[in-house]
């Protein structure tokens, strides 16, 4: 038997009077939304109507046709075509166009209203691009374009700028293997042979966040002590085709690199075959990035491991380098200056002694198929391997200590009959019968009693600062240091806020500091939270309020984000900086042109060097380009201990009140 297939019919369309049009109860939209009436009303006078109104008869009681429609799905529409008719610009009898639906469909109003809602697809940017540069083409400026389709002259501008990318990434885009921010961010720079290269560049990347795009496509050199390059090697980048820029007349610290593009494909290809080592070893995972940010650990919990002990042969070579140095520092301790070749040995004995002395790691092989890796490139230019970083969904089961006693007292209380009591009505547990025995005491008395308990023990710590003081770093080292700190009773909680991919952050001095500290304090920690109190009873009193401060050093977050504007904070900030006199010139902090000059205006550029170095030294400068500019910027304020106004602190003598209180303006308006 031939099965045919059923043919489906469309609903009619005609024309009908405006007067006989009202807007149906079904109609899912109650949220305006979109283009104003106003707007879709003036557009329909230029255009008229672009799209038909689905209607259906209004019934009467008896569900004959009254001649009249309502309006399920093109409400706006018909507001639209009210309001013309309003102003008079529409008569009332004036024709719709519409598709009529059957009064006895089986499909809802309400879900043809869903329907027309839900089901429509957004425009695609490039066809948007396509149709804004037919209409340019054609003589139509950008603000009567953006005036046509409802949209700001912005997103006109934004997509006309993406006739800039190469047709390569254009299709790229198309097939969804690129995202409209990263797409954008090729438009910097026009070149697209150089936009290509970034690309294949990217695609050996860890990071394709858009600001890296833009760094990659406005670096017009590297100079040959990045760590980048440094990481390569300069004879391997010339090899595969890289030019290197030299100043024959004054120190280049190895010249400029001229293509940066290269370069980060060179580098990504290098750590992605260091990676593949490293996968060998059997980590669950590993995450590849030139710069590991600040913070990378942060949320994971570091195995511990285990150093590989000295062989007999390592420890006799150690001894042996270890009387050599006692040797040569005792037979040239009263000398005044160290002969060179001495000083040279002094030195290839330390490097030695300290090889020895950095001792491998080894993991058990469970905790490796659980964790993973991070693999990076330190600030020197070598490759740098952080192991044993586990996340909290790969960490093992856990029994919690509560559960299994509650679960054993369960198993003791339960009858006879394998009915537990505690099912039983509320009253029944807090007033049991006398021949219950010793049973457990019931949750509702157990809340009362440890509320009078709780309000005394609070009384009682208030009183004692030493105790206090050893509660609240017991809960604060639960948190920062441990992944599963939960034995406090305080509610305190310890939170340690990354800050996003700042570049070079993990190579300043106050990150190396403090991971050195923590690192320090993380090895004289009980594997045992259990065992956390006792040990901090052992610490002495200096001890004790040095990890306190380092905890809460942790816990701080004066951090300017734009999604999240907290000015009381940031001024708390400024007084705690006081408090401390923090100088973050001394700190390490210096105006270049990758932090701070490059990424400002000419204006703030030739104002930081009016402030410290003076009106004449400004008028040099001032007719440069900003490149230029903000090179011979750091130039001339390397050294000077000029700060921008977020980074000052009153009473260092470069900051006053005023410039703490306009700390978040000034920061929004950069």
């Amino acid at each position: 038997m031939i099965k045919t297939t059923q043919k489906i019919a469309l609903s009619m369309s005609r024309d009908i009077p405006f007067n006989k049009l009202v807007l149906s109860q079904s109609n899912v939209r109650r949220v305006n939304a979109g283009i104003a009436i106003e707007e879709l009303a003036a557009d329909i006078a230029r255009r008229t109507l672009l799209q038909s109104l689905t209607v259906r008869p209004v019934l009467d009681d008896e569900g004959n046709e009254t001649g009249m429609y309502e309006i399920p799905a093109g409400g706006r529409r018909y507001r639209a075509l009210q309001l013309l008719v309003k102003q008079k610009r529409l008569p009332k009898t004036a024709p719709v166009p519409c598709i009529v639906r059957a009064a006895d469909t089986e499909v809802s109003a309400e879900e043809d209203s869903l329907a027309e809602n839900v089901q429509r697809a957004p425009l695609h940017p490039l066809d948007q691009l396509r149709a804004f540069m037919a209409l340019r083409e054609k003589g139509q400026p950008e603000e009567e374009i953006a005036a046509a389709f409802f949209v700001s002259v912005n997103v006109v501008r934004q997509r006309l700028r993406l006739a800039a990318v190469s047709v390569k990434l254009l299709d790229v885009y198309a097939e969804d293997g690129i995202t409209l921010d990263q797409l954008m961010a090729f438009t910097v720079n026009p070149d697209h042979e150089r936009q290509e290269q970034a690309w294949d560049a990217l695609q050996h990347s860890y990071n394709k966040e858009p600001f890296h795009i833009r760094r990659l496509l406005t670096e017009s050199a590297v100079r040959a002590s990045d760590k980048r390059a440094q990481f390569v090697g300069t004879e391997a980048y010339e090899k595969a085709g890289g030019t290197i820029l030299r100043d024959l007349f004054e120190p280049d610290d190895g010249g400029w690199l001229q293509e940066p593009a290269l370069l980060e494909k060179l580098v990504a290809e290098r750590l992605e075959r260091e990676a593949d080592g490293i996968r060998a070893e059997g980590w669950k995972w590993i995450e590849v990035v030139t710069e590991l940010p600040y913070g990378y650990g942060h949320g994971l919990r570091q195995l511990s491991g285990r150093e590989v002990p000295l062989t007999d042969e390592e420890t006799a070579t150690r001894d042996t380098l270890q009387a050599e140095l006692d040797k040569l520092e005792a037979e040239y301790a009263e000398a005044h200056e160290v002969p060179e070749e001495i000083d040279q040995r002094l030195g290839e004995i330390e490097t030695a002694m300290d090889a020895l002395d950095d001792r491998p790691v080894v993991y058990e092989p469970d905790d490796i198929a659980r964790a993973g890796a991070f693999v990076s490139i330190d600030s020197t230019g070598t490759l740098r391997v952080e192991r044993g970083y586990m996340r909290p969904e790969d960490e093992p089961p856990i029994a919690d200590d509560d559960e299994v006693e509650r679960d054993q007292s369960d198993s003791r209380r339960m009858t006879s009959s394998g009915e537990n009591p505690d099912t039983d009505e509320h009253d029944a547990v807090d007033e049991p019968e006398e021949d219950d025995g010793n049973r457990p005491l019931s949750d509702r008395l157990m809340a009362e009693l440890t509320a009078h308990r709780t309000l005394a023990l609070r009384e009682a710590v208030a009183n004692d600062p030493d105790v206090a003081l050893r509660a609240a770093l017991h809960a604060l080292c639960l948190k920062l240091f441990y992944h599963y700190g939960f034995d406090t009773c305080l509610e305190i909680e310890a939170k340690s806020v990354l800050f996003g991919h700042t570049s070079g952050l993990a190579d300043t001095p106050a990150a190396k500091a403090i991971d050195a500290r923590h690192k320090a304090w993380d090895e004289q920690m009980p594997e045992d939270t259990s065992d956390l109190w006792d040990m901090l009873a052992e610490l002495d009193s200096d001890s004790r309020q040095a990890l306190f401060a380092h905890c809460i050093g942790l816990t701080i977050n004066a951090v300017h984000q734009p999604y999240d504007r907290r000015p009381k904070a940031l001024r708390h900030a400024g007084r705690l900086a006081s408090a401390v006199t923090l100088d973050m010139a001394a700190a390490g902090w210096k105006p270049t042109a990758d932090a701070f000059l490059g990424r400002v205006t000419k204006a703030r550029i030739l104002d930081a060097v009016r402030e410290a170095k003076g009106e004449k030294a400004t008028e040099r400068m001032a007719h440069l380009k900003k490149a230029e500019m903000a090179k011979e910027a750091e130039r001339l304020l390397d050294g000077s201990g000029w700060l921008p106004e977020p980074l000052r602190t009153v009473g260092m003598g470069n900051a006053t009140t005023e410039d703490v209180d306009q700390m978040p303006h000034v920061m929004a308006a950069e």
